[in-house]
């Protein structure tokens, strides 16, 4: 066999391996196309979240400037897509007093939502003798004996959106929802248990994702 022949044989397996390779990418970017289509299509919505009520068991300030509080709240989910479901792959779920976190991050298990579907959770979240800032705790006085303390219950997690067999990356979920707890006010709960007064707040939700 000559050299030319050889020359000629690499030349060709040359030439299928750059189409084989062609093929790839154009399938590939084919593919890129349609779910960037679809996406854009459906439009994902974020999912809302109301905060339907907070159940206090302990919410007490000692000196000097320590906070022990526990609290169950209620708050519901739901995804207000058609099409769309949503991984929440990790959502904690804590309080806090004027910025300041003032409970530890109870962790929600993950879960899978699907269309239109809306899910309740009932978390404890809880902090014992946890340090206030000293401008906070002249507030947080202040504040309980005016008969009201407004917190904040913040869910901070991981989100994937799911259309048909297309699974999205993770995107940041955060959501912040108020809990206005009217302590010197008897009529604004009722009493659960010994010493636990149930709040119904009904309020929603800012999200971001």
């Amino acid at each position: 066999m000559s050299s030319k022949d050889c020359g000629g044989h690499g030349h060709k397996r040359r030439k299928i391996f750059r189409r084989i390779f062609a093929g790839i990418l154009v399938f590939l970017f084919i593919v890129l196309v349609t779910i960037l289509i679809i996406w854009a299509v459906l439009r994902p919505s974020k999912p809302s979240f109301i905060l339907q009520d907070a159940t206090v068991y302990a919410f007490n300030a000692t000196t000097p400037n320590f906070l022990t509080s526990n609290l169950q709240v209620t708050f519901s989910t739901r995804n207000p897509n058609d099409k769309i479901g949503v991984y929440y792959d990790r959502l904690d779920v804590y309080a806090e007093y004027r910025t300041q976190q003032i409970t530890l991050r109870t962790q929600i298990q993950p879960f899978y939502q699907g269309h239109k579907e809306v899910n309740v959770w009932s978390p404890f979240v809880y902090g014992t003798a946890v340090p206030v800032a000293p401008y906070n705790a002249v507030s947080l006085g202040q504040d309980q004996s005016a008969g009201a303390v407004q917190l904040m219950i913040k869910m901070d997690g991981r989100v994937r959106f799911k259309v048909g067999a297309f699974i999205s990356g993770r995107y940041h979920l955060y959501a912040r929802c108020e809990a206005y707890i009217q302590f010197g006010n008897r009529n604004a709960g009722v009493l659960v248990g010994n010493n636990a007064v149930k709040y119904t707040l009904a309020e929603r939700c800012s999200v971001s994702v």
